[in-house]
């Protein structure tokens, strides 16, 4: 049995073990804190993850990709993100969300392993660009599902309260996450590390896109949405730390950036051939 699976099979597992440790607590509607023991669980989890990903995508000189793998990738950066991160602000309840989230993916990658090889790999600075881009779309799209969290705890918000008695498991889970505050900051952090990691693939893309074609910025509409992805979440950040933007108007500005970051690669040899794992 290849490597990859088994260290996936297994940081599903690790994920598993700890939602049903971590979610246990809602049903009696107590606190949830993850603590240094489980930190350091996370931590092995996420070990497990990387290396089952490191075995699974960079086989000596080539590269796999597929679509299971594509996901896998964007929940381990997330889960990296949020270790992080929940060293310095109490966010503890997001484990809700993430733990079985990841449980699944990992699960998913195990079960359907298949992958494609990326060819013309050759070039070292296009395998540092897949491995950049994959980076960056990864961790947008942790960005988007975080924004869709705090629309769907916002709209939460403003319902009526429902009697303690009455409220279902979705609604406690709501109750115990970050307050909004709290979850815009971990936001716009994750804004500003995917904002970097879809800098270095555009100048990364750049430079390949030189040495294959002749020319910086081939005018293909992977190359316009990725640019136009690229402006929207710049005036995102500019709008943020110049006029304080935040809210409904920075969770619309950061789906809008995913949306034309989907439509750079919609029809394109990367959905055909990675996401979608056809010939």
């Amino acid at each position: 049995m290849p490597a990859g699976i088994v260290l996936h099979s297994l940081a599903a597992l690790a994920y598993s073990l700890m939602a049903a440790v971590f979610i246990r607590p809602l049903s009696r509607q107590t606190s949830n804190r993850l603590g240094w023991a489980g930190r350091i669980g996370l931590l092995l989890a996420l070990a497990l993850h990387g290396m089952g990903l490191a075995e699974s995508i960079m086989q000596g000189p080539n590269l796999y990709l597929g679509w299971a793998l594509a996901l896998s990738v964007a929940v381990w950066l997330g889960m990296i993100v949020f270790w992080l991160e929940s060293l310095a602000l109490r966010i503890d309840s997001l484990l809700i969300l993430l733990l079985p989230a990841a449980a699944l993916i990992c699960a998913l990658a195990a079960i359907f392993p298949n992958a494609h090889l990326v060819t013309n790999t050759g070039s070292g600075w296009l395998r540092l660009h897949l491995l950049i881009a994959l980076m960056a779309y990864g961790l947008t799209t942790v960005s988007a599902l975080q924004a869709l969290l705090m629309a769907a705890l916002d709209n939460y918000l403003h319902r009526p309260v429902e009697q303690a008695e009455k409220r279902g498991w979705i609604s406690r889970a709501l109750d115990a996450m970050p307050p909004l505050l709290t979850q815009e900051h971990l936001l716009f952090r994750l804004i500003g590390i995917s904002f970097f990691a879809l800098t270095l693939t555009v100048v990364s893309g750049a430079i390949v896109s030189l040495q294959l074609v002749g020319k910086i910025f081939p005018l293909d509409h992977k190359t316009v949405f990725t640019l136009l992805s690229w402006l929207t979440f710049a005036w995102l950040l500019l709008g943020r730390y110049a006029w304080g933007w935040r809210g409904r108007r920075a969770l619309r500005w950061t789906l809008l950036g995913f949306a034309l970051l989907i439509l750079a690669y919609s029809g394109s040899h990367f959905v055909l051939d990675v996401i979608l794992n056809r010939g």
